[in-house]
């Protein structure tokens, strides 16, 4: 299975991610992030289509080795319609879960990340455009839960539908 999680930065995609890869097991994290770094001189408007393409090679190399695989990113509904297209005939199941926690709550400095001006602002940019509230997945408010709690709840909406 492929499990997308969406969202603005310090939302919370990383940690949920780590503890549903290790719940699930026979998972591989996929970190686009850690591929945005490998190129991070360039301007990010250019190195998005790149890390995403990146990132689209190695979710499917993943799950040509039967691998769980998570992913978490922020994704306009652009970025969205690439991922989803490419991974077309697939034998997976695909899942995009955003996480969406208030405004307020999200600007705060959480756990050990320091938020820099940088961050405060590209989280605004994302709430100006919608990324909390897209029209694709299924839209969590974790505001009042831990990571745990998050995991948990993505984790029963896979298993128990």
């Amino acid at each position: 299975m492929i499990i997308f999680i969406n969202g603005s930065i310090n939302a919370g995609k990383s940690t949920v991610a780590k503890i549903l890869a290790e719940r699930i097991g026979n998972a591989a994290l996929v970190e686009i992030d850690v591929l945005r770094e490998m190129i991070g001189w360039m301007p990010i408007d250019r190195a998005v289509p790149i890390n995403l393409k990146n990132a689209l090679s190695a979710i499917k190399n993943f799950a040509d080795e039967g691998l769980n695989t998570i992913v978490p990113y922020p994704l306009s509904r652009k970025n969205y319609g690439y991922l989803k297209k490419g991974l077309t005939g697939i034998d997976s199941d695909i899942f995009f879960f955003t996480l969406a926690p208030e405004l307020d709550r999200i600007l705060t400095n959480r756990g050990g990340r320091k938020l820099n001006n940088w961050e405060r602002n590209r989280i605004k940019y994302h709430y100006q455009t919608g990324i909390q509230k897209p029209s694709f997945g299924k839209i969590i408010d974790n505001t009042g839960q831990t990571p745990e709690e998050t995991a948990n709840l993505i984790f029963s909406m896979i298993f128990h539908r």
